[in-house]
């Protein structure tokens, strides 16, 4: 760093001058902070409003209270389609909060014990423990096949450890109407961990292009095949193509009848096997 000194400055320029100019540049507005070698947190961005979709040729509109799709910068906002018995199977917008929100909602589209799920269902007022009037949005709402409806309240664990979240939460519960839902349960978001969510995504994709032939030759070759260790060692037993069985183990798995370790990276070399 150059020191400034009567020396150096310029016929007509002071040193106050030349401090002057000195802290403009340091403070100016357009200065590029590189985010890629030294400060690897992502940029704060001034707050957004939430998107706005238009209408999607044979899609059904997002239906949620709440479009939670403003930019954050602490959260991963999910915008998804998703096909349930509700709507006769026909695609529905669905928008989370987080991608963390998303995933237990993906799982229960993927259920066959699930008849509809629905995105921001219901907004409740309440007062907090300060007396502070207060609003919150469901995050999730499923509803079974035989009618049975629940709520999903989808928090990290740092939070969930907080005695004030847990007051947070029955003073939720009770201003939840009763005919709302038949119950509220509490979702750990840190048990949907990076790879799980991923892993949940692509299961979603191939569920919904089905292969049902494809589906049952591979289960056919796992019960036959004397021993097995890598989704890979199906392969070459299978009567259809590896395109083919790998997405077919991605089904399988999603409705249980084989077991993988969904925390890691699901793919040709993972361990699988027949669920008992």
């Amino acid at each position: 760093m150059p020191i400034y000194s009567e020396d150096n400055v310029l016929p007509g320029e002071t040193l106050a001058d030349r401090d002057a100019t000195k802290r403009e540049y340091l403070e100016t507005e357009d200065t590029v902070i590189d985010h890629d070698s030294w400060n690897y947190s992502l940029p704060k961005l001034p707050r957004a409003s939430a998107l706005s979709l238009g209408e999607i040729r044979d899609v059904l509109s997002f239906d949620g209270v709440r479009n939670p799709s403003a930019r954050s910068n602490t959260s991963h906002k999910v915008f998804l389609t998703y096909r349930t018995p509700a709507n006769d199977w026909q695609p529905k917008v669905g928008i989370a909060e987080s991608a963390a929100e998303a995933a237990p909602g993906l799982e229960a589209v993927m259920s066959r014990e699930i008849y509809d799920v629905t995105f921001q269902p219901l907004t409740v007022h309440y007062r907090d423990e300060d007396g502070v009037r207060r609003s919150y949005t469901h995050d999730l709402q499923i509803t079974f096949r035989n009618g049975y409806r629940r709520l999903i309240f989808v928090r990290n664990e740092e939070s969930l450890k907080k005695p004030k979240t847990q007051r947070q939460i029955n003073a939720i519960v009770a201003a939840t109407p009763k005919h709302a839902a038949n119950d509220m349960i509490v979702v750990n978001a840190n048990d949907y961990t990076r790879q799980r969510r991923d892993n949940l995504m692509r299961m979603h994709h191939f569920v919904f292009n089905p292969d049902p032939q494809a589906d049952e030759a591979l289960l056919e070759t796992a019960l036959s095949v004397k021993s097995f260790y890598y989704m890979k060692d199906l392969f070459p037993h299978a009567p259809v193509s590896t395109p083919r069985a790998f997405a077919a183990c991605y089904r399988l798995i999603a409705q249980g009848a084989f077991r993988a370790n969904l925390d890691h990276v699901l793919w040709e070399n993972s361990q699988i096997e027949v669920a008992a």
